[in-house]
């Protein structure tokens, strides 16, 4: 484990549990995918964004429930593939209820010790100037969805790390890491 302190430290890449699922969770603009991506090559993770997927499946997308069916869906299913593969993955998603944050657990298979929850959070003022500023991007998140998705959402009952999204991408990344180091230590001792 020291080599593991020691890539933390350096900034560098450290061998991890092989099939670690770690799901982010949030309201859009929180800075989940910023994250994720800087994330992603620390963990030698791959990320699955609904935001990504959902642009690729259905271009022209009216966001029914039958389509949020779909692209969670697949997520979880190349997810559960990722996982059986022994390729650690981040679920890039809203993720805004327990009751789906269990359903995608369920739908992997996966053991607790196999998987992070991630709940991103930012001072609703950074998250709301975010959607106002974004650009051509993935998410077609704007200020109107994050209001109706701030009613429904309910927080994380389960042990879970929380990302303050408002402290610079590089710096988070390199702490959630630490934190889910930290946690497998604990888990597998």
């Amino acid at each position: 484990m020291l080599t593991c302190s020691l890539s933390i430290i350096l900034n560098t890449r450290c061998p991890l549990h092989n099939g670690l699922i770690i799901l982010f969770c949030g309201l859009p603009g929180v800075g989940k995918t910023t994250l994720a991506k800087e994330l992603a090559p620390l963990m030698d993770a791959v990320v699955l964004s609904t935001d990504k997927i959902r642009k690729e499946l259905i271009p022209e997308s009216t966001y029914t429930s039958e389509e949020k069916a779909l692209v969670y869906n697949v997520m979880l299913l190349v997810a559960k593939y990722l996982h059986s593969a022994g390729v650690n993955c981040i679920m890039d998603a809203t993720f805004n209820t327990e009751k789906s944050r269990k359903e995608a657990v369920d739908k992997i298979g996966i053991e607790p010790a196999q998987l992070q929850i991630v709940e991103c959070v930012c001072p609703e003022d950074v998250a709301l100037a975010r959607l106002q500023s974004r650009k051509k991007d993935y998410s077609d998140a704007d200020v109107s969805v994050y209001m109706k998705m701030k009613e429904v959402y309910e927080p994380v009952m389960k042990d879970h790390i929380i990302a303050d999204t408002n402290l610079p991408p590089g710096i988070n990344a390199r702490e959630v890491k630490f934190k889910i180091l930290k946690r497998n230590e604990r888990q597998t001792i």
